[in-house]
């Protein structure tokens, strides 16, 4: 079974740390109001740039795939309840946003490269919704980007050499084209939870 992982640190009440924190008051965190927790060293401390492979087999670098305010899942394809369970959940907070009038992208990275090929991606992907995009890249791209966003993952050594599972870390992040990171969610909530604040964030960003 997939265990979470928490790699980042979470504060659920702001102003919990003080300085270190975004704080939910004053002029320090202008998106207070749509933010449920905080990262330690602020959101700058989480993505960047990286270069993978998308489901068409095609090189592409974040700038390639965040041309829109995206939710972003590390996973794999092979794991048997959570990633799925995670992945519809986002597709489901997507489809409400349309709802509203909200573009919103779903991506998901695979964090199991050797089985993941652009082949198995791009079958998932389209099952789970049609407008997700789904990266892989060597073990060496797929560790650079994994850590960017500071998630876990690590290959259990034992059982079947072929249908291995995969711990890691279970948040889904919130990304737009220019900010970079934004914030993360947990999977307690729901898609309209999510919907509620990403909304939040595309209406005072």
């Amino acid at each position: 079974m997939v265990r979470n992982f928490a790699i980042i640190a979470i504060v659920i009440a702001f102003g919990a740390l003080g300085g270190m924190w975004y704080m939910s008051r004053g002029g320090d965190d202008p998106l207070a109001q749509c933010r449920a927790g905080a990262v330690a060293g602020g959101a700058s401390a989480i993505g960047g740039p990286f270069e993978l492979v998308d489901e068409d087999g095609k090189a592409v670098t974040d700038k390639d795939i965040f041309t829109e305010p995206s939710i972003v899942y590390f996973g794999y394809t092979f794991c048997p309840d959570v990633c799925p369970m995670d992945t519809s959940r986002n597709a489901e907070a997507v489809d409400v946003l349309k709802e509203r009038g909200l573009s919103v992208q779903p991506v998901f990275i695979s964090i199991d490269p050797a089985r993941d090929t652009p082949e198995v991606l791009k079958d998932w992907t389209d099952v789970m919704h049609p407008r997700m995009v789904g990266l892989t890249g060597t073990p060496e791209q797929v560790k650079a980007a994994s850590q960017a966003y500071r998630t876990y993952y690590k290959k259990q050594e034992d059982g079947d050499p072929e249908y291995y599972l995969v711990d890691h870390s279970t948040y889904s992040y919130l990304v737009f084209p220019e900010t970079g990171f934004v914030d993360f969610f947990k999977r307690d909530e729901t898609p309209e939870q999510m919907a509620d604040r990403i909304q939040c964030f595309m209406e005072n960003t």
